[in-house]
């Protein structure tokens, strides 16, 4: 069974791509450089293709906090009131890591950073005012905790 058609063969096909090589054409080197581009670029993206949702992502591996069954609510409003305030802290390191880059671009922010400012101040205070009172509540009663505390 014969790869080629019949009428080449592959000296014959070989002798004819030498020749078209031998030959002056001024349009040799733009369309051999074009098809080989075309070519190569569709392999590309055949190769961009298949790795598109078919390779295997890292594993996460998240970390749940185990907490105790009996804890009271006390320690439970505790806890909440120190992830509050770590959150807020970091969320205080990334608004400067941003105002940073604003200031490297020119945008002005300080205006919007004081009205938010004021905002967030007046909500924390709200939401501490909320958990001191559910704290004093809950040193009051003593009693375990019976599932999570609603914030």
């Amino acid at each position: 069974m014969a790869i080629f058609p019949r009428p080449a063969s592959p000296r014959s096909a070989l002798h004819d791509l030498w020749s078209y090589f031998r030959a002056q054409r001024p349009h040799k080197w733009p369309i051999l450089g074009l098809s080989v581009a075309i070519t190569w670029l569709i392999v590309w993206v055949f190769v961009l293709d298949a790795n598109t949702n078919t390779m295997p992502t890292r594993n996460q591996i998240i970390y749940v906090q185990n907490w105790d069954a009996s804890r009271s609510d006390a320690a439970i409003i505790l806890q909440q009131k120190i992830d509050l305030a770590k959150h807020e802290a970091a969320l205080e390191k990334k608004q400067k890591e941003m105002q940073h880059v604003a200031d490297m671009f020119g945008i002005d922010w300080r205006e919007d950073e004081a009205r938010n400012r004021a905002r967030r101040q007046e909500a924390l205070k709200q939401i501490n005012a909320q958990l001191d009172s559910r704290l004093a509540r809950a040193e009051a009663a003593g009693k375990p905790a019976t599932g999570p505390a609603q914030p």
